[in-house]
């Protein structure tokens, strides 16, 4: 079957939804499919992503003239690293701070974006994407078209392909009308999510809340299944066991990801700080300032990792002792992280217990570790007795790290699920 995947985010992008695709094409090409991508060009690269097959054919179009800025940029950076005998794509900085001066640019240049195009700055590529779109829906014939959003920009794309008559099958990672939405694009958002799900052969969502959310929206909406972010299930599990008592004198907590607003660290940051025995590895890109002044006051505590490659990330969840995860503000949401570390194979400690806490139910239930009040008393509580667990070697105690337990969130089952659905929406007559 022959797939058109419409993915502004896609290596070399290290996104959540860049490696959501990335996996996904790789494991719907073993499974005999024929795909192309339609893509940016970012240029450079960017190391530790997963290996696409040669097989995914990806065409890479000009991304717009900021972007297209950036991309000239990362091709001169890529391009000095080769003549200096360094790892093409990986920058000499590996820790930026949201208070930098290229982070205040490059905010700068978002928020401008969002005033010129919808939905943001990455609007621009839609003039160059539909030029392109047309000469692959006409020389490809693809039996299905899917779009990847986040930009909303890719459902703009989808609806052309719908409106040529190809069959269109959209994957939300989030509604089009989120709470983040500039003022000014609400409606257009609101438009788009609402032709979106009426027209689209089938909707993709990451979690029962997004489903409910969007069915609620739109009453004469196409299905909406759920596909949740994954771990990739082709990778050697690690094997659990617990360190030996000689060399348990500090029990390693880990956090690799993003902080926002509404996933804040300073609760967590000061219950590690209070607890002898513990050390807090964070693996990100940009630190907000009380973790960069944590870990300049505390380096016995507070360990900065950087940015981390993705697949060097994955080497060090299944290193550490205990992974972290921080609650977002919305408690039925669940970063694409939870199914990594889940895929792991190591404890997880989970930051939040409000109502409805979609990770603290898995991690509970399906005795992949546990979960406590987001307070600075509660995680101190939590990380001193896990430090004695950790020491008497009976932290693993009453867990269940085996991969068979979350089966069902390795990529090459969610490939399965997908390709099942595809067939089903390449065989429904064209719009």
């Amino acid at each position: 079957m022959r797939i058109l995947l419409l993915a502004y985010e896609f290596p070399p992008s290290p996104s959540p939804q860049s490696l959501r695709w990335a996996y996904l094409c790789r494991e719907l090409h073993r499974l005999g499919h024929d795909i192309d991508v339609l893509t940016i060009d970012l240029g450079g690269q960017s190391p530790g992503l997963p290996e696409l097959p040669a097989g995914v054919r990806v065409h890479r179009t000009y991304p717009g003239h900021v972007r297209g800025l950036v991309a000239w940029r990362r091709r001169r950076r890529t391009r000095a690293h080769a003549a200096g005998g360094g790892e093409p794509g990986i920058t000499t900085s590996t820790m930026q701070s949201r208070s930098g001066w290229k982070h205040r640019v490059s905010a700068w240049l978002q928020r401008l974006g969002e005033r010129v195009w919808f939905p943001d700055l990455r609007g621009e590529w839609h003039r160059h994407a539909c030029a392109r779109l047309d000469e692959l829906l006409a020389s490809r014939s693809p039996d299905v078209v899917v779009s990847s959003h986040e930009p909303a920009t890719s459902l703009e794309l989808g609806l052309r392909a719908h409106e040529a008559g190809f069959r269109w099958v959209a994957d939300l990672a989030d509604p089009v009308l989120a709470p983040y939405t500039p003022p000014h694009w609400r409606r257009r958002a609101q438009r788009l999510e609402a032709d979106t799900c009426r027209r689209a052969s089938a909707i993709l969502v990451t979690t029962p809340s997004a489903q409910e959310l969007l069915a609620s929206r739109c009453a004469d909406h196409a299905p909406i299944v759920v596909l949740t972010q994954g771990f990739d299930d082709a990778r050697a599990p690690a094997e659990a066991q617990d360190a030996p008592a000689s060399e348990a004198a500090t029990l390693e907590l880990l956090y690799t990801g993003s902080f926002y607003s509404f996933r804040s660290a300073g609760a967590l940051l000061r219950a590690v700080i209070a607890t002898p025995g513990v050390r807090l590895n964070i693996a990100t890109i940009h630190a907000p300032d009380e973790v960069l002044e944590a870990a300049r006051k505390h380096p016995d505590r507070v360990r900065l990792l950087g940015f981390l490659p993705h697949l060097a990330a994955l080497d060090w969840q299944r290193r550490a002792d205990v992974l972290v995860n921080l609650a977002n503000q919305d408690p039925s949401q669940v970063p694409g992280k939870c199914y990594e570390y889940m895929g792991a194979g190591r404890p997880i400690l989970h930051v939040g217990d409000a109502p409805g806490d979609a990770v603290a139910a898995e991690v509970v239930s399906r005795q992949r570790g546990w979960a406590c009040a987001p307070s600075e008393s509660a995680i101190a509580a939590e990380l001193r007795r896990l430090r004695q667990l950790h020491v008497e070697g009976r932290l693993l105690a009453g867990l269940r790290l085996d991969r068979e337990g979350v089966a069902e969130f390795g990529w090459s089952h969610l490939a399965r699920r997908l390709d099942a659905l595809l067939r089903e929406v390449a065989t429904k007559p064209r719009a």
